[in-house]
């Protein structure tokens, strides 16, 4: 059987550049990320599946925001450049080898 993550199995680097950030901005981002560690394996392919989300959620007009927000309907432009952050922050993280990323785990020993 296949062991899907959590997002407690995220290197720091992408728990900092993808959650922290989101979660900054608006819980309701942060949940959309997050949700998507249940589907993954691997870091890497959280990694492509946040790319893959942030291309619809570019997309996405004020009226449509609020099918990503439950509480309160955040300012189109803000959320914007928190998406082109995130995108920035991932862009670097695939660069650093899933060897070279500092997990959680390592530290507990």
């Amino acid at each position: 059987m296949l062991t899907r993550m959590d997002t407690d199995d995220l290197s720091i680097q992408t728990y900092q550049g993808v959650l922290v950030v989101t979660e900054q901005f608006d819980h309701d981002l942060t949940l959309q990320f997050g949700l998507l560690s249940d589907d993954c394996l691997k870091e890497d392919e959280f990694l492509q599946k946040s790319i893959e989300l942030i291309k619809v959620l570019k997309k996405y007009s004020r009226e449509e925001l609020s099918d990503a927000f439950y509480h309160r309907i955040p300012d189109l432009q803000s959320f914007r450049m928190t998406i082109k952050t995130v995108s920035n922050n991932i862009e670097k993280i695939i660069l650093i080898p899933p060897a070279g990323r500092t997990f959680e785990k390592q530290n507990e020993k």
